[in-house]
């Protein structure tokens, strides 16, 4: 079973409720045969914005930041813990708008591209960032959510 803690520290129209972000992270940990633990953080620009200079050294907030649990070296110690995902609201509001993608579509790409991240997957290079891209596109067909990659033209708006 796949347990996770939302944390709304910022609030906004348009974000998903729990069973959606639980059904978002269930479909992107289908194949993983274990109970996992998932904090799903819900932020504003200014957290988005610290979090991301601190831990990345960037400027300005993004979308969402990945935190995967690194356990302690301790004999016996045992956690179903993956990591944290800290979700930038505005972030994902404005981009959604900016792409002409329905808003809660984003928040599922976005959910699972933060899970793949706490699995491990990366998009460094760009043999990698194929291998993810093609499971978000898998994932999100199963939720019945067009490929993000594509683009949207007008005439689909």
């Amino acid at each position: 079973m796949n347990w996770i803690d939302v944390q709304r520290v910022f609030a906004s129209d348009g974000q998903p409720d729990d069973a959606s972000l639980q059904r978002w992270v269930d479909t992107a940990l289908a194949a993983l045969n274990e109970d996992t633990e998932i904090v799903v953080r819900i932020v504003g620009i200014e957290e988005s914005a610290e979090l991301n200079s601190y831990y990345r050294a960037k400027q300005g907030p993004t979308n969402i930041l990945s935190f995967p649990f690194e356990a302690p070296d301790i004999d016996g110690f045992e956690s179903a813990l993956l990591g944290d995902l800290v979700v930038c609201a505005p972030v994902l509001a404005a981009e959604a708008e900016q792409q002409g993608k329905p808003l809660l579509d984003h928040w599922a790409h976005i959910i699972i591209h933060g899970v793949l991240h706490l699995l491990g997957y990366d998009h460094i290079d760009e043999a990698d960032a194929e291998e993810m891209e093609n499971k978000e596109i898998v994932f999100l067909q199963q939720l019945t959510i067009r490929n993000p990659y594509l683009q949207v033209t007008d005439h689909e708006r």
